[in-house]
């Protein structure tokens, strides 16, 4: 049952911590999930094979762009940008969640824990 919940919560809520990481600066793939990995003291957890389809979508979305960028020494990344419309989705979804934790609070009776 755990393992469920988590793929829910992770699949509902996979897309806003994405455009979270891009709103100050560009990223690429293994940065971003490198970034969830930590700020989230392990807790989330994408792996490649889930990661880059969600990369893509967004991109096919038009809320993100990706180029290609070729470093001296490195393999070249692909790093991913928030557009206009990214940022206005962020804002959106921002908002959704901000509703959906204070409801599930109040539900629960957390917000007073």
């Amino acid at each position: 049952m755990a393992g469920m919940l988590d793929r829910e919560l992770k699949k509902g809520s996979a897309e806003l911590l994405i455009l979270s990481l891009l709103e100050h600066r560009a990223r690429h793939g293994y940065e971003i999930n490198s970034l969830i990995d930590q700020r989230s003291g392990g807790a989330l957890h994408f792996n490649v094979a889930s990661l880059y389809p969600l990369l893509y979508r967004l991109e096919k979305r038009g809320w993100i762009q990706g180029r290609w960028v070729e470093k001296s020494g490195q393999r070249r990344r692909r790093y991913y940008r928030l557009t206009a419309a990214g940022r206005a989705m962020l804002k959106s979804q921002r908002g959704i969640w901000r509703e959906f934790v204070a409801a599930m609070n109040r539900v629960t009776g957390m917000e007073n824990a």
